[in-house]
């Protein structure tokens, strides 16, 4: 698959002189068993709907849309948010759903159609409230920084016996 548009933008070679080779085994480490229950992965995956959000702000000012702009990291996901590249999907819809969410309407299911309907209104605004609602997706987004614990089980209080009335005579 060729590259996104947007990324030709970006690349800005280096000298021959000093340009550094980098090893191909550089892949980002995934989760420590089931990505939803890892708390560090989990975090990462914060940490780069974050980067994301700041690339996609940054990308809108060489006059992309806003989907433009959004879709195609997942397939540099390594690279550019640190994550293994088949998370990166995972990380395209949550900024969209921040983004959707941050212009006040309903981002329902994380892939269902309501955030591609909410994005396509937001298209229609002008391109600097689009960069205003990505960027207060962002403000938001990173006060709901999630914890490095692993959550806890609460446990549930066992319910008081009742006693049956008593008999009188």
């Amino acid at each position: 698959m060729p590259p996104p548009r947007w990324l030709a933008f970006r690349r800005r070679l280096q000298p021959e002189a000093t340009r550094t080779v980098e090893p191909e085994s550089r892949t980002p480490l995934g989760p420590q068993g089931p990505w939803l229950t890892d708390p560090d992965f989990s975090a990462r995956l914060h940490s780069a709907t974050l980067t994301l959000l700041d690339l996609v702000e940054d990308v809108m000012h060489d006059d992309f849309t806003l989907t433009e702009a959004i879709d195609g990291f997942r397939y540099h996901a390594a690279d550019l948010l640190n994550i293994p590249d088949q998370y990166g999907i995972l990380v395209e819809a949550d900024a969209a759903a921040q983004i959707v969410q941050a212009a006040g309407k309903p981002a329902g299911p994380l892939f269902g159609p309501t955030i591609a309907q909410g994005l396509a209104r937001i298209e229609t605004l002008p391109i600097e409230d689009q960069e205003n609602l990505v960027r207060a997706a962002a403000r938001r987004y990173a006060t709901t920084e999630p914890s490095r614990r692993p959550a806890r089980t609460r446990q549930v209080p066992t319910a008081p016996r009742v006693q049956p009335p008593r008999r009188t005579r």
